[in-house]
């Protein structure tokens, strides 16, 4: 069932839904959350069918915002409030309110949002795009015990990760860190099989693609080992092998659904690592409410510490500005051969001294010792 409301209110709104529900016939309240999803016009479909997927699991009451821009300077100064409420079969398992703001009142979209909140219940908000530089110091964000954004979603991802680790609060999480998750609990359960110390690391998959970073910042800041950022041609994720005492552990991915894992002196074995829909990693970030202390502390280890190749922009600079201008985490390639092959990281030279990083106040990787076993997920 479907309410148009044109120019209104929220507290109309919230009449609107009690109406549909008992129009359907389902007068009672079963949903956990709220989650409010800040999209625009063009993403504003995807995001609500992942989010009425992901309903099947968290039943909830879905806040749609969307703020329309005006055409004229005169409209611009004129608020208005379109709302969209659906009920039953039209909203998953809970109940969906798009919010069409115009003019003046898209600057204060709190202030429509807070009204329509279930009592009682927590609170989610999923930027799908342009999200905030600072969510937790956003409005709308502030309204949440949860705030989800997609790295991915950037235009410059890589840069995406380097304003999340500044402003990082606790609840904040990343779509991109949900993408890995198979992939962390696949690697801890072969470090949990086989007696050995881990020497070094390598990670490849796409250029841009910010999972490939965190899973890299993720195993350096666990193992304490130097772990090399590979480009590969995808899609996402494609391999990560870890050098050991005992022998390479490889987990190979070139299709985007099966696996290899290889394990000195065992046959290697196809395991499942599907590529997840976004409604899937919806649904995994509204398990949990609490801070993700394991993100925030990938997060903060920093994608200036990992070394790799130099990006084709990168390599522009370079040539435009010299090499000085090269980031610490990478260096050019020595030779045409090295950087046509895109599999194949070369090593960074990062900064050892006896006194560790300079802006951490922690020891670099090559000081410190290597250990045996990833911590669990």
């Amino acid at each position: 069932m479907k309410i148009d409301l044109t120019d209104t209110t929220a507290s109309k709104i919230n009449k609107a839904l009690v109406k549909g529900r008992r129009a359907i016939g389902t007068p009672a309240v079963g949903m956990v959350l709220t989650l409010v999803i800040v999209t625009d016009e063009e993403n504003a479909y995807d995001a609500l069918r992942a989010a009425n997927d992901a309903s099947r699991e968290h039943p909830s009451r879905t806040l749609v915002v969307i703020k329309r821009v005006s055409r004229s300077p005169r409209d611009r100064t004129k608020s208005r409030l379109d709302a969209e409420v659906r009920v039953g079969a039209d909203a998953g398992t809970g109940e969906t309110v798009v919010l069409r703001l115009y003019g003046e009142v898209s600057d204060h979209a709190q202030s429509v949002v807070l009204p329509l909140l279930l009592p009682d219940a927590p609170v989610v908000v999923w930027w799908s795009v342009d999200a905030p530089r600072d969510p937790a110091g956003d409005p709308l964000g502030a309204l949440g015990q949860r705030r989800v954004t997609d790295s991915y979603a950037a235009e410059k991802p890589v840069h995406e990760l380097r304003s999340r680790a500044e402003s990082y609060e606790p609840g904040d999480t990343d779509l991109a860190w949900a993408r890995i998750t198979p992939w962390r609990s696949m690697l801890a359960a072969a470090l949990d099989q086989i007696d050995c110390e881990v020497v070094s690391v390598e990670v490849a998959g796409e250029e841009s693609n910010p999972s490939v970073e965190l899973l890299a910042m993720w195993l350096a800041d666990r193992l304490h080992v130097h772990v090399r950022r590979a480009v590969s041609a995808g899609p996402g994720l494609t391999q990560v092998r870890l050098e050991t005492t005992g022998g390479p552990i490889t987990l190979h991915r070139s299709d985007g659904a099966m696996a290899t894992l290889a394990l000195p002196g065992q046959p290697d074995r196809a395991v499942a690592l599907k590529r997840r829909e976004t409604s899937e990693l919806l649904a995994e970030e509204l398990r949990r409410l609490d801070p993700d202390d394991t993100y925030a502390s990938a997060l903060r280890f920093g994608v200036d510490r990992l070394g790799g190749i130099p990006s084709a922009t990168q390599r522009a600079d370079v040539s435009a500005r010299g090499p000085e201008s090269l980031p610490v985490r990478q260096k050019a390639p020595e030779s045409s051969a090295e950087s046509a092959a895109p599999a194949k990281a070369s090593e960074s030279a990062l900064p050892a001294s006896p006194a560790g990083d300079a802006d951490t106040g922690r020891p670099t990787p090559a000081q410190m010792p290597p250990v045996k076993k990833a911590d669990s997920p």
